[in-house]
This record gives structure tokens, sequence and C-alpha cells, in this order.
């Protein structure tokens, strides 16, 4: 049989792929991406690997005394093989009793997870339309990424946080017109490997390299010199995790203090300044908030404070933040107070100027986007109002019936029965996973979708195997990248694996929904749907969008810019509200920049009063917890994987350290412990303990450790007197506290810990073990 090449797409990249009689022997990044990313290259190892799962399996108690309160056995049982059409009815039925006797705010549907490539086959979205025609669910809102920002930026710029990335400052502009560009968290290229709906072409290091050709200077204010690459020679200033606020309201009282704010800006383009002046001069709390004070608190040399404000002032300087510096306690103070700044320099709606929220952190921020609406399976509408924010997932099962407060108004968790999840994976995304595994046994079924034996898969109680995109057709798009891929199946699907849309169809037939679910409509069928009202998006817009036939026939295609003034490039941020803000205000009460906000002040939220202020996190390293934990944990992304997703892959595992994740730790923690390179490392707090492999660097400030994300969880059941995890994964230590009433948002930067060589040989790793299979 003759060689069969095709692309296909993913959150990390676009790939050629070659297929020789139903085996994948080619897998080649995408010829026009500049800095392809490794990641998809985990696929072709574990798309036919010992890991995924084979056919329908349900935990044998469940499958033998059905629903009920045995979830502690969730993670620890076996499981048995059953047919398609049995498992179709056990869902249905399951679906269909929970909603009978306990109504259907009593299913869970979040399914949280990252937006696929393929806009057909995006596992969240065909399960919310199946449970939306079911009667409806518990939802989540917000995301794990970048909660806290989603909720405070509407209050203080008038739209959605997404409105602010999807418009933000194009990467022309900034190379052409920024002198300065001041990174808190960083902007480390890693994280632009990745985009959701998909990135052909990695864009970020070639626009910072024309940015530092063309002379632009750049600080790196984080805990890792990595956090930026080498060649910019950035600046690195280190404070101390979770002080971030302070350390900006240094630089903003030096400003004040200098009389280097710019006075008329704030008057004509914000509100509630002086309110918060009173605040940063200590009129209100007798604490002045100058460079001596933010330097006692972030370590930073006060000099060291008063220098950067000198330097942001009186040239276009880029603030940027990283999702990473809102993921802590109290994270909506840094980007409301990151606006304010950027608002006393007068540069919000400069070229070259202003504020971004995540550049970097995902590879199409700051690219061009269409203006126009891409490919799209319809969900439907949710009957049931009820929802959480999604980290709060631990909280609702653990406590139905009790309040909660979030972004002003107060809300009740439901009592979960059900829990149904397809795409994402919760035992990676979730904080204090003990604390998880004692919640997830109070559900009276867990159903989920999945491709591999991970944890996910190991504490549900009826698993439906799902394909991988090299086996089924899809398209991928994302508005920030050119191309759109034609992503044609590769090989067949391996063993008994579905889509989810055929998965779906089958537990919606059972339930008199399948007409109602397909719309008549197959797979083939919905692609020419979908694309066609793209296309007809895309034409009304200007675009030169080709039809169906050619686009699938060539592979892709490529969006070009239409030929009209401005094109869809040079686009700056607020650039309409700073060239008139009477004629465009922005949506908040007062159109204008809300330094004080009249509504945050009216929730009389202890934790997230009016404007922003320095709030201590409930643990840090200036804290009293600091003195049994003394190093913070930072748990950001990797470089080998996207969040979890194929940590069997063997890029992924090229990373281990005698198969466990790595941990980075300063030379001089390290040697205080007697730790070396390689060693195995037991890291613990008073949550749990996880072990790993010691990396020493001098790249990384005393105090603080790293380890990141997407170990598959592996926990050490038993008679252990803290729950332990063989693999490390960090979630194990981190806290789960909402950041605060307002957004709720996640935490997991906020941890303490300490860390030792390990005394004796680390239990076995399990992680990429089988479970038990009885017939």
């Amino acid at each position: 049989m003759t060689d069969q090449k095709t692309l296909t797409s993913s959150h990390w990249g676009a790939y050629e792929v070659t297929v020789k009689d139903d085996e994948v022997i080619g897998f080649e990044d995408f010829s026009p991406d500049p800095t392809p990313s490794a990641i998809g290259h985990n696929l072709p190892d574990v798309v036919k690997g010992d890991l995924r799962i084979s056919q329908p399996m349900v935990r044998a108690s469940w499958l033998e005394n059905g629903p009920s309160q045995d979830g502690n056995k969730r993670g620890q049982e076996a499981f048995v093989p059953i047919s398609w059409d049995k498992a179709y009815e056990l869902v249905a039925n399951e679906v269909t009793r929970v909603a009978r006797e306990h109504g259907n705010q009593a299913i869970y549907g979040g399914s949280y997870g990252w937006a696929s490539a393929g806009r057909f086959h995006h596992a969240q979205s065909q399960l919310h339309r199946f449970l939306n025609l079911a009667g409806g669910y518990t939802r989540s809102v917000n995301t794990y990424s970048s909660a806290a920002g989603e909720v405070i930026v509407p209050h203080v710029l008038g739209h959605s946080f997404y409105q602010a990335e999807f418009q933000a400052t194009t990467w022309d502009m900034l190379a052409e017109h920024c002198d300065i560009m001041v990174m808190f968290g960083g902007m480390a290229s890693k994280n632009s490997q990745v985009h959701p709906g998909g990135i052909s072409r990695h864009m970020v290091p070639s626009w910072m390299a024309r940015c530092k050709d063309r002379g632009t200077e750049f600080v790196n204010i984080s805990p890792q010199k990595s956090d930026v690459d080498d060649p910019l020679q950035a600046q690195w200033l280190s404070p101390r995790p979770n002080t971030d606020v302070a350390l900006m309201l240094g630089i903003a009282h030096t400003l004040w203090r200098e009389g280097l704010h710019d006075a008329a800006y704030l008057a004509r383009y914000a509100t509630g300044f002086e309110t918060f002046l009173a605040y940063l001069t200590g009129e209100t709390d007798g604490s002045v908030k100058d460079a001596v004070w933010a330097a006692d608190i972030t370590g930073i040399p006060a000099t060291d404070i008063e220098t950067l404000a000198r330097r942001m002032a009186g040239r276009a300087c880029f603030i940027s933040l990283s999702l990473s510096v809102q993921r802590v306690d109290h994270g909506e103070q840094s980007y409301w107070m990151a606006i304010t700044l950027a608002a006393m320099l007068g540069q919000l709606g400069t070229a070259g100027g202003g504020v971004g929220f995540g550049n970097g952190a995902l590879g199409g921020v700051s690219n061009p986007r269409f203006p126009f609406k891409g490919p799209t399976f319809p969900q439907g509408k949710n009957p049931v109002s009820d929802f959480i924010p999604v980290a709060r997932v631990t909280d609702m099962l653990l406590n139905p019936g009790t309040s909660f407060d979030f972004n002003g108004t107060t809300h009740t968790y439901p009592d979960i029965r059900l829990v149904y999840w397809a795409g994402g994976n919760p035992f990676h995304h979730q904080m204090d996973l003990n604390k998880l595994v004692r919640a997830w046994q109070k559900p009276e079924t867990v159903i989920v979708h999945e491709i591999y034996w991970n944890a996910m898969a190991r504490h549900a109680d009826i698993i439906l195997p799902t394909s991988t995109v090299l086996e089924r057709n899809d398209i991928g798009y994302s508005a920030a990248d050119p191309y759109v891929i034609a992503m044609k199946q590769a090989i067949e699907p391996v063993g008994q694996a579905q889509s989810d849309f055929a998965i779906l169809t089958g537990v919606a037939g059972k339930m008199d929904l399948g007409q109602a679910f397909t719309e008549g409509l197959d797979e083939a069928e919905w692609l020419r749907r979908m694309y066609g009202e793209f296309q007809n998006n895309g034409t009304e817009a200007g675009f030169d969008v080709p039809d169906f036939d050619v686009f699938w026939q060539k592979g892709y295609i490529k969006l070009a810019s239409p030929e009209k003034p401005g094109g869809y490039h040079g686009k700056v941020y607020l650039k309409d509200f700073h060239t008139d803000p009477e004629l465009s205000p922005l949506g908040t009460p007062s159109g204008r920049i809300e330094i004080f906000s009249e509504t945050i002040e009216s929730f009389n939220y202890p934790d997230c009063q009016g404007h922003p202020r320095w709030y201590e996190p409930v643990e840090w390293l200036g804290g009293d917890q600091a003195k049994d934990f003394p190093l913070h944990l930072l748990s950001n992304q990797p470089k080998s994987k996207l969040h979890s997703q194929m940590d069997h892959g063997k890029i992924s595992r090229a990373d281990k350290i005698n198969g466990r994740a790595p941990v980075t730790l300063n030379r001089q923690d390290a040697a205080a412990r007697g730790i070396a390179d390689g060693d195995m490392v037991r890291l613990y707090n008073d949550r749990g303990a996880c072990y790993a492999g010691a990396i020493l660097s001098d790249d990384l400030m005393p105090g603080v450790l790293q380890l990141s994300t997407g170990a598959w969880f592996d926990p050490l059941y038993g008679n252990h007197p803290i729950g332990t995890d063989r693999h490390g994964n960090p979630n194990i230590l981190t806290r789960d506290k909402g950041t605060s009433r307002l957004a709720q948002g996640p935490t997991a930067h906020t941890t303490l810990v300490e860390v030792e060589k390990a005394q004796e040989d680390p239990p076995e790793v399990r992680a990429f073990a089988l479970p038990d299979i009885t017939s």
C-alpha cells in the first residue's frame, strides 16, 4: 500500500502525518511554522500504546451493585469490559434516573478542559449539547487559567477578559513602538507553544526578537530567570512570590511622589484615583506604600524599585501580566493594580504602551485576529441555572446545600449525584488532590470519556473510550492563526474507541433524543454545515474563503487580510477609548477606567474592597507559615506537554528523572538540605507529599522551588499518615482556596512546602501501569 499523507492540528501545532498500512510512519512539523513545538511528537508514541482504553469499562462493584455511596473504592478497584450497547444503556438510564429522582441540577457536567483544535469533535461542546437536550446540568464558570482576571477586568475596564485578550495590542505595534516591556511573571517562550483551537505558526519568539532588535528593553519580574529567554537580555528582578502588588504600589508611589504620573490622563480617562491615592499615601490606614515599604515586603531594594519607576515613565511602557500572577491569594489585585499603574503612566490606548494579559502565556495573544465567527458546534441552551466557579468543584461535592459568594451574589452548592465528564482532567487541574479524592467519593456515579488510563479514568465508574485527532475528521481553526486545517482521519480507531459525537449519539438514541442531538447529520455533514457557516461569515467580513470541497482537497487554507484601510493588523488595545473617551466610553458605570469601583465596594467583601490594595497572602515567605514550610512552590506549565496531556509520551518522559517529574531547586537551598543533582527528594506540607527528581540551578531565587504541573496523579493509597503522590504531581501540595469572594479563582501559586532528600528508595511509580481488568 502506498504511503498516505494528511494534516492534523492540535493545541500545540499542526503536523504532517504519513501513514502506511494503518500505522503512523511519519510525523513532521507543519512546514510554514518557523519555531514548531515538539509536544505533538508525543502523539505517535501513544496513539496505539498500551495505555489506550480499548473498550467500554465499568468499575466492578458499581456494575454489581449499581449507583451507591461506595465511592471510596474509586481509584483502587478493578474494571469490567462491556459492550457499547450495554454502555449506552447504562449511561442513558443513569442520566434519566438522576434527573427524575433529584433534578437535573444534580448532574455536574463541568467537563472543564482545553479547547481542542477540532471544532466539531470538541468534547465539552459535544457533552454540553447532549446534557442540554437531556434537561440541563450544573455548569462551571470561568477557567483555572485566568478566573481572577476574568472577573476583575470587566469591573475595571468594562468588557470581558477575553475581549481584552482578543483586542490586545498586536505584535507589530509593540515591535515598532514599545520602549520598555515590564513583564510580571515573565514571558517564557515555552508557554507560547500552545493556543486554544490550534496554532500553526509559533511567532512569539521571533516577535520578541524583533522588539529586541529595535531597542526594546525587557524587565523580567519573576522568581525564575528562565521566565524570559536569555537572548532578550532582560533585567531580572525576583520579588518574593505573591508580592507583585506590593511592588507595583511602590512603583506607583514613586511616580506620584516625583511627579512622573500623568495627572491629565487620570483626570480624563479614569475615575477614583483620589480615593486610591489616599490609600497609597497612607492617609486612610497610616501606612505609606512607598518604595521602602514595598522593599520590606518584596525583598527588592527600594533603590531598584525607584529606578524601575523612573525607567517606566515618559516612554512607551508595556506592562505584561502573565496568567500565573493572578492564580494566587487575592489574585484579582495584580491585574487591577497593573491597570492602575498603566493609567498613572498615561499609557492605556497608546501604541507600544498600556497593559497586556497573557502575552506569551498563549501563542496567539497579540496575533491579529479574524473579525468573524469561526466554525462552531452548537451547544444549545442549558435550562438549569445552577453553577459554580470552576475551581470550587471540591467544595461543591463536599458541602452540598451550603452557600458561597461570587461576584456580588450569593449562591448554593447543589447536591451532585452524577458527574459526567468529557475532556479535561480534574486530577490534573484541581488543587489539594487529597481533598479532591475525598470529595470524589460523594457522587453516586462518575461517567467519563477518556482516551488513556490516566487518573481521571481510574477514578470513574463508567469509562467510554474516545478516539484521538488521528482517528476522526475535523476542522482545525483559531481566530488568532491564519491557517485553517482539514484534519483528515489518518488511521482507524484503536480498539473499540469512538468519537464523543458517536458515543453521545448512541446514548441519546437510548433516550429518544438521537434525532435532536444529531439533527439527522453525520460527521461529514456536520463538517460541511459548520464550514459553510464559517465561509458565509468570512465572506460577509470581506475575506476570500473558498468552499468546503476546495478546502478539504487542498488540506488547508490560509486566510488573507482583506484589502481595506487598516486591514486587521496594527491594532492598539483601547485605542478608540484613548482617542475619544466620550465617543467610545468603556462599559463601566462611569465609562472610564475604574481605579475605584463603587460596584465592588458595595459588595462589602473584606478580601476585595473598592480599589486595588495589598492583602497579605494566606501563606507566603514573609508569613508565620514559612517557619515550618520555608520554600515557596511554583507549579508552572511544563515545556514537554500541555497540562497532563500525553504525559506518557516520549517527549514528556524524556524530561523525567528516574521516572518522576523534575523539581528545580536553588543551589543554596539544596546544599542546606544535602541534596545533589539527580537525587530523589520528597516535597511535603500539611496537605500532602510527593516524590520528584532534583535539578539544581542558579536561575531560581533562594527560597523558591519549581515543580511543573502535568505528572499523572499516582496516589499511594493505604495506611499512610499523609496522602502521597509517587510521580511528582504538585497539586497534592497546593491549597484549595478561592482568590477572594469576588472571583473564587484558583490559588495554586500560594503554596509553601519543605523538601528533603528521600531517605530510602521511593515507592514504585504506578502512573503508567494498567489497572486490573476482570471478565
